[in-house]
């Protein structure tokens, strides 16, 4: 599975949302910055990002995938901690 792919599924499973994602063609991160992340907890958010991705976790097409999820607020709130 190539990058633009993974990050196109996550795009159209989670519209509206800002997707970064980097690897070696089995091993990705990625980062999502979402809405609808609001009020939810991290295990939460990581379960909506991995079904937008289907079984590709579950047939191999994607070997590991790690996340960082924000909402918009929490994300712009860890840009200022690493500029200060």
């Amino acid at each position: 599975m190539q990058i633009d792919e993974i990050k196109k599924m996550i795009e159209a499973g989670m519209p509206d949302s800002q997707v970064s994602v980097t690897g070696d063609g089995s091993h990705f991160e990625a980062v999502v910055i979402s809405d609808v992340f609001e009020g939810k907890g991290m295990l939460q958010q990581h379960r909506m990002v991995y079904d937008t991705l289907g079984d590709n976790i579950e047939n191999a097409a994607i070997h590991a995938l790690s996340m960082k999820t924000f909402t918009p607020a929490q994300w712009e709130a860890a840009q200022k901690r690493r500029v200060l």
